[in-house]
């Protein structure tokens, strides 16, 4: 269980983040508030369980906070006059959606469900209120960095901060190479997941202060990523030191042992060095696309899971026994998802198999897209992954329509890490506040591009109708 030093830190944050606030530019205080709590400060169990709320714990209080504290300073509209909500139509219908949606989940599950002897409560108008805020605290950072990380310069700073986080996070990796993942049981007084997931290649995995191995790999690759990208991009770093973190962090990620995230490093940092904008963009776009194709077609039965578990077999045997537990356990919860397909189970495990003896959960999520599937529905996972992949498309018929340098550099790997995190939910449920900051920058971005795009042929049209008056 988690010791006191855990509530402490969750507490002292709201604290740390006005401060934050108070001593820097908006879009800064809100980079360090999200992505620092996100790094150090301990995983759930440790969360405040409040009455009728979900758990508040490091995922949503540095943006509860944030969001109250700009609320009261700017008001709804920001320090600019940046709405709260998206501009595009669709971005709104997705959001009001995604947030909204467990209303109709609550109502589609009225009834109790029995395992044998096991029992699950119905869902009532209390878990519905629970549900929309629970999607209301996950849906935050998406709404406040589509607010205040508009600009290019909050794009490289956002970059910045991943890579100086990636440096420093690299440090209690290698202690944990060497000691084994012991930080947050030395500091917090838990261990945050099954230690026996950490042991991989004669050697340790670290998990620091994140909630897996997988997690802090993801991690350590984006700090990658965003090095090369302020190497190749940004004129005033592009020198043998930021060449130099970048790739030791590379080489960290090596020594980190997961196979995926090392994949996606070896596809992106060459995107990230020699593709240009736009084309980097349109493979973002193909990426997150293939990642809300494939639920459809292992839904329809059209993914060839044979063909791609004897190919992982000539790779590695034990990867291979690995995708194929997750192939089962998916077949097995997409037909419980099936029972309720459109607004999904709900809540207290009902989108789960249990054993009807003992209770125990038998069934496994590991991909977020099954998580969502099976609670929300197929209307909430297209507005959940919509959210997601929707500023990918805006970005991209903004980047059609303007001179390519005219577009903030930052924004393509960006693009791409969001991309490759939302494809990365196939297999994990690696969705954080940096996925949605990530989301919610790209949006704002890809809206103000329209803003100025619509302004400059509203005032090409006036110059010539008045030519054509003189």
């Amino acid at each position: 269980m988690p010791n006191p030093l855990a509530y402490l830190m969750l507490a002292i944050w709201p604290v740390v983040t006005i401060a934050l606030f108070r001593r820097l530019a908006a879009d800064r205080a809100l980079i360090l508030s999200l992505v620092v709590g996100y790094l150090f400060l301990p995983e759930p169990p440790a969360a405040f369980d409040l009455p009728l709320m979900p758990p508040l714990n490091k995922h949503n209080i540095p943006a509860l906070t944030a969001f109250a504290f700009c609320l009261w300073k700017y008001g709804p509209q920001g320090p600019e006059g940046a709405t709260l909500l998206p501009r595009s139509l669709l971005g709104r219908g997705l959001l009001l959606v995604f947030v909204l949606s467990p209303i109709m989940t609550a109502l589609g599950n009225t009834e109790p469900v029995f395992w044998g002897q096991i029992g699950l409560p119905a869902l009532g108008i209390k878990d519905a209120l629970a549900l929309i805020v629970q999607q209301f605290l996950l849906i935050l950072p998406f709404l406040l960095a589509r607010q205040y990380l508009i600009s290019g310069g909050a794009q490289r700073y956002f970059l910045l901060a991943l890579l100086v986080g990636g440096l420093v996070y690299s440090l209690l990796m290698l202690i944990e190479m060497r000691l084994s993942p012991q930080l947050n049981n030395w500091i917090y007084g838990y261990y945050q997941h099954l230690f026996g997931q950490s042991i991989r290649a004669g050697g340790y995995r670290p998990v620091v202060f994140l909630y897996h191995g997988l997690w802090v790999a993801f991690f350590i690759f984006t700090s990658a990523v965003a090095g090369f990208a302020l190497w190749r991009l940004d004129a005033r770093m592009h020198n043998i030191k930021i060449l130099a973190a970048a790739l030791y962090l590379t080489a960290i990620l090596v020594l980190a042992k997961s196979l995926g995230a090392l994949i996606f490093a070896v596809a992106l940092i060459p995107m990230v060095v020699f593709f240009t904008r736009l084309m980097q963009i349109r493979v973002a776009i193909l990426i997150g696309l293939l990642a809300i194709g494939y639920p459809i077609l292992k839904g329809a039965h059209l993914v060839p899971e044979d063909r791609i578990l004897a190919a992982a077999a000539n790779i590695d045997p034990e990867r291979a026994h690995s995708l194929e537990f997750r192939f089962d356990n998916e077949n097995t919860l997409l037909d419980r998802a099936y029972e309720k397909p459109v607004f999904g189970w709900g809540s207290w495990g009902r989108n789960h198999i249990l054993d009807p003896v003992s209770g125990i959960i038998l069934s496994v999520t590991d991909g977020r897209w099954i998580i969502v599937i099976g609670i929300y529905g197929w209307v909430g996972f297209l507005a959940e992954f919509g959210l997601l992949v929707l500023p990918l498309v805006l970005l991209w018929r903004e980047a059609v329509a303007a001179k390519e340098d005219r577009i903030s550099p930052f924004v393509a790997p960006l693009s791409l890490m969001l991309a490759i995190n939302v494809f990365d939910m196939i297999p994990n449920a690696t969705l954080t506040p940096l996925t949605w900051m990530v989301a919610g920058a790209l949006t704002g971005y890809a809206e103000s591009l329209k803003a100025a795009r619509i302004k400059r042929g509203l005032a090409g049209d006036k110059a010539l109708k008045w030519q054509s008056i003189m």
